[in-house]
């Protein structure tokens, strides 16, 4: 059960065996402390034999020579036979490929720590390897051991502390996971990496948890956050709106913390598409940083990238460049050369070039936002998709539809995964992919993109939105065409 808890990120189960869990990693560390000079200072292998998912194998496939990764409490066993076994029948299952781990371990080593539990297992025979929680290991070989079935063995090598990409992995994700207690921290993580549900999950369960007003803040906005990346935009206000009430009863008007609550309900407001309401906030969030923070601050750059979003929306792009560049300004001394708001920057600045015919420089902005998400977030993120949805925008402007089409079928591939079926990011993509298919005369495809982007505008936006009589429009145009060729 905790391991199950620990796999599939079961929020409130976790909370709840939080001291289970710490309980049975310090006995592993105890047990290592006894146990290690047993190993002397000679390397063995410990095996592991189970069933993955076709698609989970797809991805360790790609990770060879990268990090792997055990979020849970490893069990492996220093009998070969009896993990191959287990292997084995796993690649009978269709849907399945056998996994047989071998695992190179360096009791030298300084990293997650394990034990031997022989003696407390039931299975004796099997002298069980007990790991604790996220160790991490290189894969160095993946090779498949029948070519008459879906069995592989995948060799792995434990991985140090101080292994330098392991550090600079640890760095960043230490650096995006902000301040906060640990379980601010694990939420903050899955909101980055996209796990949408997981953190929603997660933040319910601290909220009812909680008696702390500061806390409850914090757990409402980032509700709030969880609840716009869904596209559910009713619900996000109303969870960031519940804790700018507990704000405005408790700060100072003029404090920091009440700016970033001011930006998060004007960035609702700018995906609805109510942009007037929308700029009303980030102008009083601005108006509060401009007081109360240096020239260079983060939060600066943050007013001045939501300002100039709004402008661009409302085609007043001198005005929107004019904002970007002041957050690009301050991006580029602040931040490091791979952080994600600096992809952000770019990508904003891209689209306000495309948006003024200037498809050159838009591509040049567009291709550094994405070079710097490929190096910085996992390759199924959304913000991957928005890269690849934007930069096929470029080429379908510039007439190249077969570009187009590739990156904009890049981005529907993370998207349909990542995101709900009714998220406005599809809506906008059905949109784009229309416009390639209406442009190379595929009339029909073009519809279909077209009626699939209606749908789920129609579910999620409010009946004014004017992007939802501009699909129609688009829609009795294909129609027409359709009709002229039969």
């Amino acid at each position: 059960m905790l391991n199950q808890a620990l796999r599939t990120l079961n929020a409130d189960m976790i909370i709840n065996m939080s001291f289970l869990l710490r309980d049975v990693h310090q006995q592993i560390q105890q047990l290592h402390k006894q146990q290690v000079n047993i190993y002397g200072r000679k390397t063995f292998l410990v095996y592991r034999g189970q069933g993955l998912m076709k698609s989970d194998f797809e991805k360790l496939q790609k990770a060879k020579g990268g990090l792997m990764s055990f979020n849970n409490f490893l069990s492996t066993s220093k009998d070969k036979k009896i993990s191959l076994k287990f292997a084995e029948d796993a690649s009978k299952k269709p849907d399945m490929v056998g996994i047989f781990f071998v695992m190179s371990i360096d009791p030298c080593t300084k990293s997650t720590p394990f034990a031997s539990i022989k003696e407390k297992s039931y299975f004796k025979e099997e002298e069980e390897i007990l790991f604790s929680m996220h160790t991490v290991f290189r894969v160095s070989a993946i090779k498949q051991m029948d070519n008459k079935s879906q069995l592989y063995q995948v060799e792995l090598q434990l991985t140090a502390d101080d292994d330098q990409q392991l550090r600079l992995l640890t760095d960043r994700i230490r650096e995006e996971a902000g301040g906060g207690s640990g379980w601010q921290r694990l939420g903050s993580l899955l909101l980055k990496i996209g796990q949408y549900n997981k953190a929603e999950e997660l933040y319910n369960v601290l909220l009812e948890q909680t008696s702390d007003e500061s806390e409850k803040v914090v757990y409402y906005n980032q509700l709030g956050s969880v609840k716009r990346s869904q596209g559910d935009y009713e619900k996000a206000i109303w969870y960031h709106e519940q804790g700018l009430e507990i704000q405005q009863k408790t700060l100072p008007s003029n404090h920091p913390n009440l700016a970033t609550s001011y930006n998060n309900i004007g960035s609702v407001y700018c995906s609805m598409g109510e942009y007037s309401k929308a700029l009303s906030f980030y102008e009083k969030a601005l108006e509060i940083n401009q007081k109360s923070l240096p020239s260079s601050h983060p939060d600066l750059a943050i007013s001045y990238n939501n300002i100039g979003l709004v402008y661009n929306n409302m085609e007043e792009y001198s005005k929107a460049l004019s904002f970007y560049e002041k957050d690009l300004e301050i991006c580029q001394t602040t931040l490091p050369s791979n952080h994600p708001h600096l992809a952000t920057s770019y990508n904003n600045i891209g689209l306000v070039y495309a948006k003024m015919g200037e498809y050159s420089k838009a591509l040049s902005y567009h291709e550094k936002a994405l070079e710097i998400r490929q190096k910085a977030l996992p390759s199924n993120h959304p913000h991957l998709a928005t890269s690849y949805s934007n930069i096929g925008s470029v080429y379908d402007n510039m007439g190249e539809y077969s570009k187009a089409l590739s990156f904009y079928e890049k981005a529907h591939e993370i998207l349909k995964i990542t995101v709900p079926s009714n998220h406005p990011n599809l809506a906008s993509l059905y949109n784009n992919i229309a416009g390639v298919y209406y442009a190379m005369k595929h009339y029909s495809k073009a519809l279909s993109s077209l009626e699939r982007a209606l749908d789920i505008k129609q579910r999620t936006l409010p009946p004014i939105h004017p992007s939802i009589n501009d699909v129609k429009e688009s829609i009795e145009i294909v129609k027409e065409e359709i009709r002229k060729n039969i």
